[in-house]
């Protein structure tokens, strides 16, 4: 509620004046205060602060030994500003003082809430009873809901009827949601049932997008007509590290592929349909609607296997839900047939650099290890039966023109194919167009775990077996490295070539087949269906589903 009580406060100001006049919300009192941008003891000089390093006299005309004078947090590890021993750090970088002299400026500044004057309130402040009340008046009130938009909205849940159908390997997909990892579901989904049967998808928080983007891989599984899928959110941080405090998410870029761009798709989320599924944030109140924790959902799949059945794990980006699994569930490794691990870049003989092209230090790591170091180390150290897609493999298939030509020689096309035909032909132009896109081929081979899992030899695939270990907590230039070592005790299986021209074919072939179609193509299509009776519309959905 904060930035509304600052609203709140202002239009309070603006109606009665600033001078004299009382504020409705808020105790108002004059002080003289600074932002503080450097720390005690002030005067020192140790090369920090660029107001006065370097300077005969002091930018802005700042004052030295001031407050601005000391030293300057460089970052978040900035050894200055760690206390030994403690949790908290000493520097005061941002925050607002109190102060005397030149250097402050007199502001007026609001001390406390005002307590609401109807004592018999369960509202404690006098702006939580305006607030309400402006929310509830009928003047500007606001015209459209999505049920008032269209007349014939309904929320509809689609489950298809697997009942006498046979089921094949027991899949669970754990993605961070990057552009690659959205094509790679749809392939999955398009899949039959009776070679791959997909029972739910974890979302790690540590990724390209922020977890609300969610949404999308909700969207996607309505698009296909799989709303059985239940999808589990992991953790923001990488393992060992505190909530607040992950000293490797800055490796994501906002734009140029990470954030502002995963987290809609690129703009082309908005023409998916929309789910009834959304994400929930944590909800005291009501935990049945919350978002499923991705430990939960794994447990829930557990007990739903049969004697003697297995789970086989894709993940497509960091191994934090693998490794929190395997260290909260100390038997999941007998439930658990094998592992596909798309990523990690195997540093041996070579001189192929890794992907980490937002941290230049660390030549040789690959995103997905580089993420979540300890994670990768947890998981490829371990006993499991893991299969290693790494980076040389992902980019012998990472063509934008293989795959778009493999795309194009299809007459007939499905929804999916479309949308994916649309998403990666946007990520071609934005690789020609702009330089900060350079690098947006990487999330093409992300789509050969998935392939690979599902057709194996049918790729004409060259694997190896070497015996690895993984750099983990020590500097960001070396952590999540790969490193091939003959006194290693694990071993995984590495796929190193494949026939590219089959996997480009079979990729285009399972997307533009119409079996296993989209149920609900689009958003303008659903759109349609909600502004038409429904009663005929579920009639073909339900002949088209079985």
């Amino acid at each position: 509620m904060w930035d509304s009580f600052a609203a709140g406060v202002a239009l309070s100001g603006m109606r009665h004046g600033e001078a004299g006049g009382v504020n409705e919300f808020a105790e108002l009192e004059y002080m003289n205060i600074t932002v503080v941008t450097s720390n005690e003891p002030y005067g020192a000089r140790d090369g920090s602060n660029p107001f006065f390093d370097g300077r005969a006299t002091p930018k802005f005309g700042l004052q030295e030994g001031g407050v601005h004078s000391g030293h300057v947090q460089t970052g978040i590890r900035d050894a200055f500003c760690l206390v030994p021993g403690g949790n908290r750090g000493r520097c005061e970088d941002g925050y607002t003082k109190e102060v005397s002299g030149p250097e402050a400026v007199r502001v007026h500044v609001a001390t406390r809430a005002k307590p609401n004057a109807d004592k018999s309130s369960p509202l404690n402040r006098e702006f939580f009873k305006s607030f309400l009340e402006a929310l509830n008046l009928p003047e500007n009130a606001g015209r459209f809901n999505i049920s008032t938009q269209f007349p014939h909205y309904r929320e509809i849940f689609y489950k298809p009827d697997f009942r006498n159908v046979s089921r094949g390997k027991a899949v669970i997909f754990d993605v961070d949601m990057s552009p690659g990892d959205f094509v790679s579901l749809i392939y999955l989904l398009k899949e039959p049932r009776e070679v791959i049967d997909l029972k739910a998808v974890l979302v790690s928080g540590n990724g390209w997008a922020n977890i609300s983007s969610i949404d999308i891989v909700y969207d996607v599984l309505h698009m296909m007509g799989r709303d059985d899928v239940p999808v589990g959110l992991g953790n923001t941080t990488s393992l060992g590290n505190p909530t607040l405090g992950c000293k490797i998410f800055y490796a994501i870029p906002h734009g140029s592929g990470g954030f502002i761009d995963s987290d809609t798709l690129y703009g082309l989320a908005w023409s998916l349909p929309r789910s009834p599924r959304r994400y929930m944030s944590e909800n005291l109140d009501h935990p049945e609607r919350q978002q499923p924790h991705a430990y939960d959902v794994w447990q829930s799949i557990r007990k739903q296997l049969g004697p003697g059945e297995k789970i086989t794990v894709l993940t497509s980006g960091p191994l934090t839900n693998l490794a929190n699994i395997s260290l909260s569930d100390i038997d999941a490794s007998s439930v658990i047939e094998r592992v596909y691990v798309v990523g990690g870049h195997i540093r041996d003989s070579g001189h192929d650099k890794g992907n980490v092209f937002t941290v230049p230090s660390n030549r040789y790591a690959e995103f997905n290890m580089f993420l979540d170091p300890l994670a990768a180390k947890t998981i490829l150290e371990s006993s499991l039966n893991i299969t290693l897609i790494p980076l040389t493999v992902q980019r012998k298939v990472a063509s934008f023109e293989g795959i778009l030509a493999a795309l194009e020689q299809h007459t007939q096309h499905t929804p999916e194919s479309r949308f994916v035909h649309g998403l990666i032909s946007l990520l071609q132009k934005l690789q020609r167009k702009q330089k900060l896109y350079d690098h947006m081929d990487i999330f093409l081979g992300e789509v050969l775990g998935a392939v690979y899992m599902v057709q194996g030899s049918n790729l004409e695939p060259s694997v190896k077996v070497k015996p690895v270990s993984i750099v983990a907590n020590t500097t960001e230039s070396t952590d999540g490295q790969i490193l091939s070592r003959r006194k290693s005790a694990n071993q995984l299986k590495i796929l190193y070539n494949l026939n590219n021209g089959v996997f480009y074919n079979h990729l285009a072939n399972s997307l533009a087949n119409d079996k296993q179609s989209a149920v609900v193509g689009s958003f303008e299509e659903q759109k349609a269906i909600w502004s038409r009776p429904q009663k005929q519309f579920m009639t073909n959905i339900a002949k088209d589903m079985k």
